[in-house]
């Protein structure tokens, strides 16, 4: 009865592993001569739902405006990094009220963790990032109860493009902001 149980147990548990890969949308970025950056994004189904594009002003600071499939503009994030290479991601809607922020800071190890709030300072989630030796790099989202809702994989061709694949814990969840 015990080993009956016991693979019960592990049957279910493999179901609910299983349950947490599916897949939600990707992105597409590609960089211009002069460092501007456009980004992609598509759903599950390799649908265009939005882009963003980034540009660096010359304090450094990175400016980015995200449209719908359409092409209005929904919003816009700006990110800025101190001396210490924290960085602050500031969110705002179509008509510039803050929505969210993102703060994040590099390990010695090279990981980084971001934290979600939304425009009244809650947290709502984290993303823990590492990268490996082949340049891959691996983040896991988080809620604010600190249950994996997604993972997302990025990899960038020797052209400097990058893409990056979503996986979340049920097909109509997003683990991205836009």
């Amino acid at each position: 009865m015990k080993r009956r149980l016991f693979l019960i147990v592990a049957i279910a548990t493999s179901m609910a592993l299983s349950a947490q890969n599916y897949n939600v949308g990707s992105s597409t970025t590609s960089r211009d001569v002069f460092g501007n950056e456009t980004t992609t994004h598509r759903n599950q189904y390799g649908q265009t739902t939005g882009t963003s594009n980034t540009s660096t002003d010359v304090f450094g600071h990175q400016n980015t405006v995200h449209k719908d499939s359409y092409g209005r503009t929904i919003g816009t994030s700006t990110t800025t990094t101190d001396v210490f290479g924290n960085r602050q991601t500031v969110h705002k809607d179509a008509y510039g009220r803050t929505i969210g922020t993102d703060r994040s800071s590099t390990d010695v190890f090279g990981k980084t963790t971001t934290t979600h709030q939304d425009r009244y300072g809650v947290t709502t989630g984290t993303s823990r990032s590492e990268t490996d030796v082949f340049g891959t790099t691996t983040t896991t989202h988080q809620n604010q109860y600190g249950q994996t809702t997604g993972k997302s994989r990025s990899e960038t061709d020797v052209y400097g493009n990058r893409k990056t694949q979503q996986q979340g814990s049920s097909q109509n969840s997003s683990i991205w902001t836009w």
